[in-house]
């Protein structure tokens, strides 16, 4: 992407050159009554579009720069939001010991489960 905003940038300033060895002329500007400014043309073309550029690339740097600020701050309140979900501050609570079957060795055993029958059954069925 930098080299295409270069080759733009090198056409415009060979556009320009161009057009200021064509046009290189004297003109006469009257500011006031009494106050009249000689130059030349291409001065006077390059005067009205840094009038027009400068502002507009100072407001693109200034909101540039204030999203970057907001990225950035944005970023580090998800960071530290991720790394205090990652580390709880209190400990973990003590997990009781689970049996083969996936309950709790203090939970009441389901008399009507299939592998509690198995094991209690002594008619023989």
């Amino acid at each position: 992407m930098k080299i295409l905003r270069t080759i733009l940038w090198v056409l415009a300033a060979l556009g320009f050159l161009i057009f200021a060895i064509y046009n290189w002329q004297p003109v006469e500007l009257t500011l006031w009554q009494n106050l009249v400014l000689e130059t030349k043309v291409p001065v006077l073309a390059l005067l009205a579009f840094a009038a027009g550029f400068l502002p507009m690339w100072a407001v693109h740097r200034s909101i540039t720069w204030s999203m970057g600020r907001r990225i950035r701050t944005l970023e580090g309140s998800l960071k530290s939001a991720a790394t205090a979900r990652a580390h709880p501050a209190d400990p973990a609570p003590v997990e009781t010991p689970v049996d083969k079957l996936g309950k709790s060795s203090d939970a009441p055993s389901d008399i009507f489960s299939p592998a509690d029958s198995s094991t209690s059954g002594s008619d023989g069925t």
